[in-house]
């Protein structure tokens, strides 16, 4: 019997000279990457507002950019080389660890959020609220840092992220030391979810080099997520923390209540985190797959999230204020979110006939309609399948099919949808998904590529490339979403029927 989520088997890792090659060409790349973040790196002085055209024409723009393409071609290029297996763990993390030496010594890449975050700590710091008083009216000293669009917006984090800028504020005595602990909590985050892999990986049946691999050396972890200490670093951390303790101890109240409250701690860094949450409670179930299980165990686990959601939000002092904050997070229009997209192109083509639909805001929501759908079927699903054990105990054993292997493909797929259907896209979002469906069979290429282009979607001093290719970029978007839909509904026409 064929079960979704069966064990495939491992892929044939890398000979000794395509690894040597991929290690220190990527290295290489690192330090490309390194010396154009100390070139034209996204650096407090650094003038904001400027084009690929205007970088190209400053002094050092050219060297900037130059070290910027080939460094982040050949990072992308020693990666994707290896997307199949390495030829151990061990070499994997060793690897991964070597390219984020160069950069963890360079200012902040990608990205100017860390000044966003610094200015957030700086705000509760000084007793006001982030979620109520934006950066410029609180009176930062370092605004001139932070991307003017987020200069009069509420911080879209959750407590716990502001409680930690805050404090990284406090300790590090100025903006430089400031940037400097919000990198090492972001590497504290990306040390937590390495720690966590390894039994996640075993659990799911998929080898665990190819896994730390995909989900520790992308591109996108080092640029944005070391060198850029994005908050996503300490939400994955937190999300693989929880999911690991789920596994291990199915159906163990105090177990569950721990793996629920490092869920919702989770969640209070980034809320995109909760998404997981529904499939969590599937490998919390011990035993036979019933309503009455679930209840029982998923229960203990949603106990540990609502906990850890009420007393951070208490303890801090700010309440749920950050929900509110959340709806600025979509204040950016740009066509790598593909809602956005499809409603770039509505407004394109109704400016052509002298029309002003609006159609942007029109499309988000309807694909946040889309995306509650989406989930809602895809737990579902896992909930089918883990339920067939059930009744099927003498043809498919729990060997096959099995609560972790389920709810981590649900999970990753869940935050794949939440991706692709929210209103706003960053190329270090792409972190979420590729984290668990690198636990997944699923073939490398299909998650791999997408994160491999994210990769060059931005400059080292935050300039996005959206900005620069609106128009065509949403018709190349939109022509793409309708390419696959059009693909996956063949697809599903073609599909013999079950007898």
């Amino acid at each position: 019997m064929t079960v979704p989520g069966a064990a495939t088997a491992p892929p044939p890792s890398a000979g000794p000279r395509t690894a040597r090659v991929a290690r220190y060409g990527g290295l290489a790349g690192a330090v490309l990457l390194a010396v154009a973040g100390y070139l034209g790196g996204a650096l407090p002085d650094a003038p904001l507002g400027a084009t690929p055209v205007s970088i190209w024409r400053s002094p050092g723009g050219p060297a900037t950019l130059t070290c910027w393409l080939f460094g982040t071609a050949l990072l992308v290029g020693a990666w994707w080389s290896l997307r199949g297996g390495t030829p151990s763990t061990r070499w994997a993390y060793a690897t991964a660890g070597l390219w984020a030496l160069p950069l963890l010594l360079t200012p902040p890449l990608g990205s100017r959020d860390v000044y966003s975050y610094a200015c957030q700590g700086w705000t509760y710091g000084h007793g006001l609220d982030p979620y109520a008083t934006p950066v410029a009216a609180a009176g930062c000293p370092w605004l001139d840092a932070v991307a003017p669009i987020w200069r009069d917006t509420p911080a879209p984090y959750g407590p716990v992220f502001v409680l930690l800028a805050a404090l990284a504020v406090g300790l590090g005595g100025g903006l430089a030391g400031a940037i400097v602990l919000l990198r090492v909590i972001a590497v504290a985050g990306l040390l937590l979810a390495a720690f966590c892999l390894p039994g996640l990986a075993r659990a799911a049946g998929v080898p665990t080099r190819r896994a730390a691999w995909l989900a520790l050396a992308s591109p996108l972890v080092g640029v944005h997520l070391v060198a850029g200490a994005h908050n996503d670093a300490v939400m994955l951390g937190l999300l693989l923390g929880g999911l690991l303790v789920v596994i291990r101890r199915p159906g163990r109240p105090a177990a569950l209540l721990l793996a629920g409250a490092l869920l919702g701690l989770a969640v209070t860094v980034k809320a995109s985190a909760v998404v997981v949450a529904p499939f969590a409670a599937l490998a919390a179930v011990h035993g036979r797959y019933t309503v009455r299980a679930l209840l029982r165990d998923g229960g203990w686990l949603a106990g540990g999230v609502l906990g850890a959601l009420l007393v951070t939000s208490a303890l801090s002092g700010l309440g749920f204020g950050w929900v509110g904050g959340l709806i600025h997070s979509g204040d950016s229009e740009q066509w790598t979110s593909p809602p956005t997209a499809v409603g770039l192109v509505v407004d394109y083509a109704g400016a052509l006939i002298g029309r002003a639909p609006e159609a942007v805001p029109v499309v988000r929501a309807v694909a946040l309609l889309v995306l509650a759908g989406v989930l809602v079927g895809l737990w579902w699903r896992a909930w089918r399948v883990l339920r067939a054990v059930n009744g099927a105990r003498q043809r498919v054993t729990r060997a096959e099919v099995t609560g972790p292997r389920v709810a981590l493909r649900g999970a990753a797929l869940a935050l794949v949808a939440t991706v692709v259907l929210s209103p706003v896209f960053h190329p270090w979002y792409a972190t979420w998904p590729l984290a668990l469906l690198a636990l997944t069979p699923t073939r490398a290429a299909w998650f791999a590529l997408p994160a491999a282009v994210a990769a060059f979607l931005a400059l080292p001093d935050g300039t996005n490339l959206a900005r620069f290719t609106k128009a065509p970029g949403a018709v190349a978007m939109t022509a793409l979403l309708l390419a696959v839909l059009v693909t996956l509904l063949r697809a599903r026409v073609r599909r013999p029927r079950p007898r």
